[in-house]
């Protein structure tokens, strides 16, 4: 069995209980609290990033997301609006998971959805496993000291009270 078939279960079931309820921050996923961690994921032009270099440096909100999910698509004008307002003193990283997709269907997703914020593609998982994240639309927000101040998991997240702990 590997890492990506137990993710893909793992996430089936949180999109299918994440659509019947939303729930709550800090639920789920890496505590607040903690230091972000590093991950390796890949640039959608396939060379390798370490997200965890601006861990410490700047605000940063991450998203974990897939273009097949459906809460990601609600959330989706929200964070757009949020990376409208505040992206000059947060840095926004859309993580795409590595189930059912492909760097090429992520880059048409995000051309076609207008994201212009940075997308990476998580090939190995890396970056889920660091962070814990529990399925699709997962957020994580950070301050500029590297510490974790929110998580929240589904559509309907209030995003800008979320930026507003790490500034």
């Amino acid at each position: 069995m590997t890492f990506r078939f137990d993710f893909a279960i793992l996430l089936a079931g949180m999109v299918s209980v994440a659509a019947v309820h939303t729930l709550p921050a800090q639920d789920l996923g890496i505590d607040v609290g903690k230091r972000a961690p590093a991950a390796v994921v890949q640039t959608l032009d396939g060379k390798q990033l370490d997200i965890g270099q601006y861990v410490g440096k700047t605000p940063m909100l991450i998203e974990f997301w897939a273009t097949w999910c459906p809460l990601c698509r609600e959330l989706e004008p929200s964070l757009i609006a949020a990376q409208k307002k505040y992206g000059s003193r947060v840095k926004f990283i859309g993580v795409a998971v590595a189930i059912n997709q492909s760097p090429e269907r992520v880059k048409a997703y995000t051309a076609k959805h207008g994201l212009v914020h940075q997308i990476v593609f998580d090939t190995e998982g890396n970056a889920a496993t660091a962070y814990d994240a529990p399925g699709t639309s997962y957020v994580v927000v950070v301050d500029r000291t590297g510490k974790v101040v929110y998580t929240g998991l589904g559509g309907d997240q209030n995003l800008e009270a979320a930026i507003k702990k790490a500034l």
